[in-house]
């Protein structure tokens, strides 16, 4: 036995210092000798109301042990990092281990001497590097804590206990930040329960963290996490998308309805012709966009802002109900009047002839060459137009479901390899052509056939779509932060 001098203190903390900067954890090894007349074989110890020495011990040495990152972490940390995200590493380590491993994982830079910070050497302007003890927490104010989170871009805490991990991700909430606390003992339970997204290890985690948990990782690979990320950010773009396409098909049902009781003209789209549109033709193609790939590197965008950055915003209502919606809105009216006219009613006869139309006492109404019309071949006329009208939408559908698929980049840059997209345009097409061409539909869903003649319109405005979004798009590539691309950029 030796006798614990300075310089075998010295030795100690020397030798500690060396594993822990290794990342590896140390562990003492110490016994005691027992009398045994007061500790005889079979003693029960009791750890709660302790009934042995926790004093007077010899130290045997010290063992380390690592348990290394997977390979994938730091290229994770890479690319959460370059997303924007903030990483912040809470442990109950010694702090030279700490340290050692936020380096082999990225979150250090392998030449940085982070900071100690404690009470009386907080940063007073960017501190690159950080490391806060458990014990410095405790002393430290909540505005302190906040002033180091803000000034410190990679920060790691020692040392730490559960209600400090709590303390850290409530400041971070406090700050405005959406917080992700991720862990696997039952000690990050608090923290992963009080974040707004709690992550746990499915593998090695403890039952009451994984209970805590809004997400389980069966892998209890931090890798997933940044596949998290990226599907979020994708499924929240394609979302917009499906938004921005459906939505700008309500502008030409809407308005078939104010024109016809505004301007009393005969009804250019039907109760069921717009169910036909919204659970008929636009459905599989709104739900095709959800199967695009990213049109840009996600990963490379910074974190949008919840308060700002809403799914829909007044962008892209801008956008669906006030261009592509009224392109759609003019390819209907513009068939519908042309079905009119080249059946005699020219639009200046159409304006307030709702309620003589709707009569069916009135079987001579007379149209804009003096032909007199029944009732019954007034409505073939309009179930007619209501088919027109149905098949302009489709047609410039097709064209604006292909223009969802990208932001700013030009349709020809996209390759057509959406499957579930290519037919769906088939698939509206064809429920297009069986609603209005299948014999009965115009007592049951009062369309009647169309002259192939009238697809012609629809198809005309589908081209001018496809010019507007191009040209659009090429403005807002070209001219970055202009009018077109700030006040269009969904």
């Amino acid at each position: 036995e030796r006798r614990i001098d300075q310089d075998y203190k010295n030795a100690y903390y020397y030798a500690i210092n060396q594993m822990a900067g290794l990342g590896e954890t140390v562990v003492a090894l110490a016994d005691a000798r027992l009398p045994p007349q007061k500790f005889p074989p079979g003693f029960r110890f009791n750890n709660v109301q302790v009934n042995f020495p926790v004093s007077g011990y010899r130290l045997l040495g010290l063992a380390s042990m690592i348990d290394p990152p997977k390979a994938a972490v730091p290229d994770a940390v890479a690319k959460v990092r370059a997303a924007g995200v903030k990483v912040i590493m809470m442990t109950g380590d010694h702090p030279s281990t700490a340290a050692a491993i936020a380096k082999s994982v990225g979150i250090f830079a392998l030449d940085a001497q982070p900071t100690s910070l404690t009470l009386t050497s907080t940063p007073t302007s960017r501190l690159s590097a950080g490391l806060v003890t458990g014990d410095d927490l405790e002393k430290m104010t909540p505005d302190l804590v906040e002033d180091i989170l803000l000034r410190t871009d990679d920060i790691v805490f020692a040392r730490m206990k559960p209600e400090q991990k709590l303390q850290v991700v409530e400041t971070c909430q406090r700050l405005g930040a959406v917080v992700t606390a991720t862990g696997d003992g039952i000690n990050d339970a608090a923290a992963i329960r009080r974040a707004d997204v709690g992550i746990a290890m499915g593998q090695t985690g403890a039952a009451y963290s994984v209970k805590c948990a809004d997400i389980v990782l069966m892998d209890d690979n931090f890798a997933s996490i940044v596949s998290g990320i990226e599907e979020g950010r994708l499924m929240f773009e394609n979302l917009k998308k499906i938004l921005l396409y459906t939505l700008s098909s309500n502008v030409p049902e809407l308005a078939a309805f104010l024109l016809s009781m505004g301007a009393q003209v005969p009804l250019p789209l039907g109760i069921l012709t717009v169910l036909c549109i919204d659970l008929g033709t636009d459905l599989l193609p709104a739900v095709s966009l959800a199967f695009e790939e990213a049109e840009t590197d996600l990963m490379a965008a910074k974190p949008r802002n919840p308060a700002t950055d809403r799914l829909l915003n007044e962008r892209l209502i801008f956008l669906s109900f006030g261009q592509l919606g009224l392109i759609q809105a003019a390819s209907g009216f513009f068939t519908y009047f042309v079905i009119m006219a080249e059946n005699g009613f020219w639009p200046s006869r159409l304006l307030g002839l709702r309620q003589a139309w709707e009569s069916k006492a009135i079987n001579d109404l007379r149209d804009s060459y003096g032909q007199e019309w029944t009732y019954d071949d007034r409505k073939t006329l309009e179930y007619t137009c209501q088919a027109g009208f149905l098949f302009s939408v489709v047609v410039v559908q097709w064209v604006n479901v292909i223009q969802c698929r990208t932001r700013r980049l030009s349709m020809i840059s996209r390759p057509m390899n959406n499957m579930v997209l290519n037919f769906s345009i088939l698939f509206e097409t064809v429920i297009a052509f069986l609603v209005i061409y299948v014999p009965g539909n115009q007592e049951g869903l009062q369309l009647a056939p169309l002259w192939p003649l009238w697809w012609l319109p629809g198809l005309a405005f589908s081209l001018v779509l496809l010019c507007y979004e191009e040209l659009r798009k090429a403005i807002a590539r070209k001219h970055e932060g202009s009018w077109v691309d700030k006040e269009t950029r969904f």
